[in-house]
């Protein structure tokens, strides 16, 4: 059909899907239906005529669970070395990606898709390596199993009995350009399986009696040729998307029956679910939106069939158009569809002739090769009457018929004054009445406009056409005239109501488009899980008028108090409601088949593809059921509140995770440095209290004096360590409070000095200006910034090499540097030396690492900085940037009596 028009949307997401494909690697998956079919041994296979043909492959990883022929294939083909793991004291081989990208082959071989990568590895699931290597513009060979997709888990287990809990997501088959079925019948697996080529002996028997089973191979199997067939087909849809073929192609048969609020649907759809049974087809339901409203009654009818529908398995399409004959068939040209099944109509020949014949013969003459298939309704005499996808008319009210009246009445008389007063010709009179008649379709409607049309055209010939006040026209002109005004009026009036009507149409749509828009942008800009709620029951109860409130899952139950944004209270019973939905995930409550009468709202469950984050409540205030768009409005957005709310909980489980892995490694840095720290002062402490209590030493009193000093130096030790940690500790807790004064530079020196303990004795030089500002600090704390600088120094200073404490004012600032004489820091861990409980790799001089972390953050608590770098001639130098902005107060001089 040369005038077909695709989808717009499902033509943008086949090019971008062909687009996103285009610039990345390809992907091919061989697919079995169980392990031992020999998917690996194909895709060696393939990969030595691929390289026959010249071109570049390496295998990434295959594992050939020590198979002699799948071994022999290994041989000729280049082989990337594994990554190695550690865990638990054993080496897990897995795939190097990162070894893979540098090396840039045409194609990489990765065995085992859905394999879940040791701890240590940059992604969790292999399958996550393999959309790495995509990315990177390589092409992809891998293989897997149908029981280790997704969708499938939940059947196998109920099939086989086993829980697969290596998974990866259907969209995988998206993003795949080729799927090679690897098929083999049950039969001949199970005899390789007893010939040792599939597991171990050991295993053998136990695999043949469980897994093996002849019925559960066959059941896979089916699972594996479905899974494939679904993959071409989807294909074929996007083929014929882009190439803007209008179809159908009959690959495969595929059913669409047309419903709508007529009792009579019911019955279509159980007999479209039957036929697509036995031809083992998929269906679809299509229900036209037009711009003919639906009673309350009609509302729920509607609502009716697409829930049953959607319980026996149908795909629900919608669209919109008041051309019900060309929606259909476009919706069934593009979705490739090859039988639809339409109900018989059940109008009289009178009104099949006043509507331009029924939608059935409308179709058929259109359909092209797309095949009808006509359904009996039902004879019952019981039955409401069928109005089953007429032409959409206007249903205007007596009340619209009366406007409509009194306003043709008004124009009249104005077009008698105008007539008798002005003297105009009756020519401009039917030009006002045609206009009348235009503003009565625009706001009144088609109906209004009809009789408007009527009466304006009969006023017009009685009153104003010669001889007035008679229905007698003379000329010929003139009847002509009357018919092409009575014509135009019923013409332009029909069009100008269309028109208007579309124009409502359009605007609704955008309304919900805007809604949506809304939603997802305010959902995705909030910042917590609170921005989030509260967004979703502000935008529910904006767009529906309704009352809502929602319950998160916390761990594996429902929390019993809804979010303190909802607007819908929960009483014990309600809340009883909202736990049956989160334990069997489906909805209840009021306008459901399940507990609608002992609940005020309907709960919906919060569904995500992997799990239910929670419930949500919905009352509308008009005490309606929402109509099949609004629902399907609602479906959407909840979609997207679950999405966003999994998402705000996979954050806080990955900083949870985050701050758990942080804090162990603080606690085993911090462990196994106070372990070392406290060690060395407390075995010092005990051996010379061990010498003391010995007479013969104790009686030397040189050797007693050395005891001693020996135990107050590993006591001042052990109480900087304490110290270091009580300070981290309120730097941490904030609850660090300075104690500010105007303070001399050179006593904080020499406090600071005497502090130094066992490090006293060293050679340090001072370098001090003679004219050095006073400096408004806290005195104890930046005696202890000193103390652990100088510290630091001379742990890596040799003890015959001088310390250098220097002193420099840069105009406001003040520059207090340590300069030792060690091995200096490497360039790139400058910054590295500052974080807690960080030492140089190869240190062996001990320490917690928190001193200089402490240093700098009693600095930041003054509003100065500490830096560090290497000195030219070797060593490092720490340099404290005071601030001098504010001047000392003026000294006064003592006042004697």
């Amino acid at each position: 059909m040369e005038d077909y028009r695709p989808d717009p949307d499902s033509l943008l997401a086949a090019i971008q899907k062909q687009d996103a494909q285009h610039n990345r690697g390809k992907l091919k998956i061989f697919l079995g239906m169980s392990a031992g079919v020999g998917k690996t041994y194909a895709m060696l296979e393939s990969a030595h005529r691929f390289k026959a043909e010249g071109g570049d492959v390496v295998v990434g990883y295959v594992e050939t669970h020590k198979r002699p022929d799948t071994t022999a294939l290994l041989d000729g083909l280049e082989i990337i070395p594994p990554l190695l793991i550690e865990y638990r004291g054993s080496s897990l081989r897995e795939l190097d990606t990162d070894a893979i990208i540098r090396r840039k082959p045409q194609l990489v071989l990765v065995d085992e898709l859905a394999h879940t990568n040791a701890q240590g590895c940059r992604h969790t699931k292999r399958y996550q390596d393999v959309i790495e290597l995509l990315d990177a513009g390589l092409d992809v060979w891998t293989t897997v199993n149908v029981q280790h997709f997704e969708s499938r888990a939940d059947a196998v287990r109920q099939i086989t009995g086993i829980t697969v809990h290596e998974t990866i997501p259907d969209s995988l088959l998206d993003t795949a350009n080729e799927i090679e079925l690897i098929d083999l019948s049950p039969q001949d697996l199970r005899k390789r399986l007893s010939e040792g080529k599939v597991y171990t002996a050991e295993r053998v028997e136990v695999a043949s009696n469980n897994f093996f089973r002849v019925g559960n191979l066959t059941a896979l199997r089916e699972m594996a040729l479905r899974l494939t067939a679904e993959h071409v087909d989807h294909k074929l849809q996007d083929y014929m998307q882009i190439k803007r073929i209008a179809g159908p192609w009959k690959s495969g048969e595929r059913l669409m029956v047309a419903v709508g609020p007529s009792p009579f649907s019911e019955r279509l759809i159980r007999w479209t679910r039957r036929i697509a049974y036995n031809l083992e087809a998929e269906w679809l339901v299509v229900y036209i939106e037009t711009s003919q409203p639906l009673s309350i009654e009609e509302k729920k009818r509607l609502a009716r069939n697409i829930t049953l529908a959607r319980s026996l398995g149908g795909e629900i399409v919608t669209a919109t158009g008041d051309n019900i004959a060309e929606t259909l068939l476009r919706v069934a040209r593009q979705r490739n569809v090859s039988q639809i099944v339409l109900g018989k109509p059940q109008h009289s020949r009178w009104q099949l002739l006043l509507r331009g014949g029924s939608l059935v013969d409308k179709i058929i003459r259109s359909s092209g090769e797309i095949d009808i298939m006509v359904v009996t309704g039902d004879d019952s005499s019981d039955a409401p009457p069928i109005t089953f996808y007429s032409n959409p008319e206007t249903r205007s009210k007596i009340k619209q018929y009366l406007w409509a009246l009194l306003f043709i009445a008004i124009v009249i008389l104005v077009d008698l004054g105008i007539f008798n007063l002005l003297v105009v010709g009756y020519q401009a009179i039917g030009l006002i009445d045609l206009f009348a008649v235009l503003v009565i379709a625009a706001y009144l409607g088609r109906g209004p406009a009809l009789l408007a049309a009527s009466i304006s055209a009969l006023s017009w010939n009685f009153l104003f056409i010669d001889p007035r006040f008679t229905l007698i026209i003379n000329q010929a002109q003139d009847v002509i005239l009357v018919l092409l005004y009575f014509a135009i009026a019923l013409f332009t009036g029909n069009l100008t109501s269309r028109i208007r009507r579309q124009e409502r149409q359009a605007r609704y749509h955008t309304e919900r488009t805007q809604a949506l828009y809304t939603l997802a942008h305010q959902t995705a800009t909030a910042i917590n899980m609170d921005d989030v709620l509260k967004t979703a029951v502000d935008q529910i109860s904006s767009v529906f008028d309704a009352e809502v409130a929602i319950l998160i899952a916390k761990g594996d139950e429902l929390e019993h108090e809804p979010h303190e944004s909802s607007s819908l209270v929960i009483d014990e019973k309600e809340y009883s409601v909202a736990l049956w939905v989160y334990e069997h995930k489906k909805p209840a409550g009021r306008f459901t088949e399940t507990l609608a009468l002992v609940t005020k709202g309907q709960y919906i469950p919060l569904l995500t593809p992997t799990r239910i984050v929670g419930v949500i409540g919905i009352r509308t205030r008009q005490n309606e059921r929402l109509s099949f768009d609004q629902e399907g409005l609602l479906e959407t957005f909840i979609s997207q509140i679950a999405l966003v709310i999994e998402r705000e909980l996979l954050d806080e489980s990955a900083e949870q995770s985050a701050m758990l892995r942080e804090s162990e490694r603080l606690y085993t840095t911090l462990l196994n440095s106070i372990s070392h720290e406290l060690r060395t002062p407390i075995a010092t402490i005990k051996g010379a209290s061990s010498s003391l209590l010995n007479h013969t030493t104790n009686d030397n009193i040189q050797n007693r004096t050395q005891l001693i000093h020996d135990i107050e130096d590993s006591a001042d030790r052990l109480n900087r360590l304490v110290e270091n940690l009580l300070d981290m500790s309120r730097l941490e807790s904030g609850r660090l409070s300075l104690k500010w004064d105007w303070c001399d530079l050179t006593d904080i020196i020499g406090v600071a000095l005497k502090q130094l303990g066992e490090y006293q004795t060293r050679n340090i030089q001072l370098d001090l200006p003679a004219d050095l500002p006073l400096i408004y600090v806290d005195f104890g704390l930046m005696v202890q910034i000193l103390v652990n600088l100088l510290d630091n120094a001379c742990r890596y200073t040799p003890p015959d090499k001088p310390i250098r404490i220097t002193a420099s004012k840069y105009q406001k600032q003040l520059h207090v540097s340590v300069i030792d004489k060690g091995t200096g820091i490497p360039p790139e861990l400058l910054e590295r030396v500052f974080d807690k409980f960080y030492r140089l790799p190869g240190t062996t001089t001990g320490g917690t690492g928190l001193g200089l972390s402490i240093s700098r953050g009693l600095a930041e608590a003054h509003k100065a900085t500490i830096k560090a770098e290497n000195m030219p001639e070797g060593g490092a130098k720490f340099t404290l940037i005071l601030s001098l902005l504010q001047s000392p107060p003026p000294v006064q001089e003592a006042k004697y009596d």
